[in-house]
Parts: structure tokens; C-alpha cells; sequence
């Protein structure tokens, strides 16, 4: 088995409470070094609120952010130049899925994410399409750049393109390995085929710009490969994936091009059990670690069985999940947390940010009351994985 590393876990709650017609979802943190008090780092966390009467209906991100380790919070912040944009035919757009992420070559946090559509306060009817979009945080300021999107090379091929919910890599040179998921204009019903690649972006503190992309990846069950997130663990790179029946993983040596998805497992063959919903990594320099949901937890009452959040060790080379070292992380209370992200804070601290979404009606019941998390991974050995190499979340 390989090599553990241990940690404590301590359960903050940034926020709570809820009016019952609308939630923060989708909330996220990024970590920038040195802003905070004394010199050490500030978190940003980015939400937005949802119509509790839609679905996917999403609002202007706002900000919360501590300078204080969590001891305390400011906001939420709406910020106008993450909201939502008139466009012809009476549609508007809207970041979201957002993912903030410190790019220490230009010395910002870049948020990225993708395009919501919208006609009043519905889904744009198909075809709809979809790009990746970002936002630049100005620190000194304490505000967003208004949202952009990157420009993809096959309008076609990437009529629906995202990178929403992801995880990127930044490359010593700047460069950025940013997942995105895509499908064709041809394909617009529930059962869409989604294409999952990674696509090598330049950034220079402004644009984001694309260069190339790597393999196209896909499996034969609904939807197919959405919502990829990627690290770079020990020299390779692991991308873990959603879909309709079950998470899937693949693993590749220079962050483009990858071996065959296999389904995640545990140590023992079992199948993982999460299904339809994001999984994601947190990576120490000793050891590498997924955050997921998944079924059998006591949590049948669950939508999608989207809680607990749990966190298990990987063991790289069998692409699996230890069972005995799995440990729930954010306890569920009837809402599910499947929408979350991590942030390496320092060298002592990994935080899982996650919101209590509430939906369907009725999961209050069971105590949740759209609580915003920050499980707090406590690490007993410095993690040193920002220090050189690619740098991941």
C-alpha cells in the first residue's frame, strides 16, 4: 500500500441560513499567498444564488473571503462583472461552475468555469450553446474582471465546450492545462455524448488564450465524460471524471494525452459508487487524495446520493481507492454537497469548500439549512507540492 499521510480534519461553517426561495451553490475557494493578515495567505471563496423553483438557475457570483485563517469572514460580495449579461432573442448569459485557482507565474487568481444561458429564468431551450469562461481577480482592489471566454478553434466540434466544476494544472512556464468538456451542435438531447479533453492554455495575468488540445475521451454510457479535474502527482498526471452510471479515472504522463477512463474502485474491486455528480482531488506532496460522494453511507434520502463528502487515499499505480483510509470530511444533513472544490492554503492546509444546494424541497428536514463548509484538512507533514513542477489546487 502506499505511503499515507496523516491529518486531522476541522469543520468550519462560513455562512448559513436561507430564505427558501433561493441558495448559494456552487461555492469554491482560491487561496492567494501573502494577502492575507501577517503576511500570510487570504481565501477567496466565490457562490451564487440558485432559484430553488428552476433548475440550474443561476445569479451574479459573489464573494465571501477571510484574511484570517477562518477566524473570520467578510461578505457575501456581489460583484456586477460577474453577472448575468444581456445577449440577442432576449437570452442572457452568466458565469458559473466557477473555480478559482492562484496562477503563480502571473501572480493572480484566475477563476475559471463556463456560459449559463438563459430565457427569463429557464434553461435556453437546445441547441444552446456553451463556452469556457474565466475572471481575473484584482487583489488590490478586492474585485472581478468583467467574465470572458476562450475562443475554441472547431465551432462544431465545440458547440457546447465547459470547463466548469474542474480542477486545472498551471505549467512552470505559465501555461495552463485546463479540463473541458464538449459536444458537438449535432447532439442536443439528454443523452448526449460528452467528449472530456484537456486543452493547454496561455495566460498573461488578462487573457486566457487557447493552444492546443489533448485526447478526446468518452466512454459508452449516457452523457459520457463530463466534468473532468486533473492533477500532477509524482512526475504523472490523474484526471478524474463524471458519469451518468459511474466515475471514471485515466491517468497519462504529460497532461494531454491519457490511457484508458476505467471506472473507479476500491483496493478490494468493489465499484466506488459515485455516480452522476463531480469527484476531485486533494494533493499532498506524500500521498494523493479523491473528495467524492457516493451510494451506501446511510444516505438513500439523498439526491443522487450527493452526501456526505468523503475522502479516501489513491493508490496511483492501481488507479483505486483505499477503503480502510475512506473518512467523511462534511457530514450530510439531507442536502447534497456535490457541487464543491479544493484550495491549497499553505503548507499545512487543504481546504474543501462545499454548500448545502437545497433540492429538492423538503431535505431541510433532515437539519441542512444551505451551510457553507470549509473542511479544514489539517496535515501532520508539510505539503511542499506548490514549491516546484506543475502546481495543482
Amino acid at each position: 500500500m502506499p505511503d499515507a499521510v496523516g491529518y486531522d480534519v476541522q469543520l468550519d461553517t462560513i455562512t448559513s441560513g436561507y430564505d427558501k426561495k433561493t441558495c448559494w451553490v456552487q461555492a469554491r475557494g482560491g487561496t492567494v499567498p501573502g494577502a492575507g493578515r501577517g503576511g500570510g495567505p487570504a481565501v477567496v471563496v466565490t457562490m451564487q444564488k440558485l432559484l430553488l423553483s428552476g433548475s440550474d438557475v443561476f445569479y451574479a457570483l459573489n464573494e465571501m473571503r477571510t484574511d484570517d485563517m477562518g477566524e473570520t469572514w467578510s461578505g457575501p460580495v456581489e460583484h456586477a462583472a460577474l453577472g448575468r449579461r444581456a445577449e440577442p432573442g432576449g437570452v442572457e448569459a452568466v458565469i458559473c461552475d466557477a473555480t478559482p485557482m492562484w496562477h503563480a507565474v502571473s501572480a493572480t487568481l484566475l477563476s475559471t468555469g463556463h456560459v449559463a444561458r438563459y430565457v427569463g429564468d429557464a434553461l435556453m431551450p437546445d441547441p444552446r450553446p456553451r463556452q469556457p469562461a474565466y475572471t481575473v481577480y484584482d487583489e488590490r482592489a478586492r474585485s472581478w474582471a468583467e467574465w470572458d471566454t476562450v475562443e475554441l478553434p472547431d465551432e462544431d466540434w465545440y458547440f457546447s465546450a465547459g470547463s466548469g466544476s474542474g480542477q486545472r494544472v498551471d505549467l512552470p512556464n505559465g501555461d495552463i492545462l485546463l479540463p473541458i468538456y464538449h459536444h458537438a451542435d449535432t447532439d442536443n438531447s439528454w443523452t448526449t455524448c460528452y467528449y472530456a479533453t484537456v486543452a493547454r492554455c496561455s495566460f498573461d495575468g488578462v487573457r486566457l488564450e487557447f493552444i492546443e488540445a489533448g485526447d478526446h475521451l468518452s466512454v459508452p454510457e449516457p452523457r459520457g465524460l463530463c466534468e473532468p479535474s486533473l492533477t500532477f502527482f509524482r512526475g504523472r498526471y490523474y484526471m478524474t471524471l463524471r458519469n451518468d452510471v459511474r466515475g471514471y479515472v485515466a491517468a497519462g504522463d504529460d497532461g494531454l494525452h491519457f490511457g484508458e477512463p476505467v471506472p473507479w474502485r476500491f483496493d478490494d474491486g468493489e465499484e466506488l459508487g459515485n455516480y452522476n455528480t463531480q469527484q476531485h482531488w486533494v494533493t499532498h506532496t506524500g500521498a494523493l487524495y479523491l473528495v467524492y460522494t457516493r451510494r451506501g453511507l446511510d444516505n438513500d434520502h439523498v439526491f443522487r446520493h450527493r452526501a456526505p463528502l468523503v475522502m479516501g487515499q489513491v493508490d496511483p499505480d492501481r488507479l483505486c481507492v483505499i477503503r480502510e483510509t475512506e473518512r467523511i470530511i462534511v457530514p450530510q444533513r439531507g442536502a447534497r454537497l456535490g457541487n464543491f472544490a479544493m484550495t491549497t492554503v499553505n503548507e499545512s492546509e487543504s481546504w474543501v469548500i462545499a454548500a448545502e444546494w437545497m433540492q429538492p424541497a423538503g431535505c431541510e428536514r433532515y437539519g441542512s439549512d444551505n451551510s457553507v463548509y470549509a473542511a479544514r484538512i489539517l496535515w501532520h507533514e508539510p505539503n511542499l507540492i506548490q514549491r516546484e513542477g506543475p502546481r495543482v489546487g
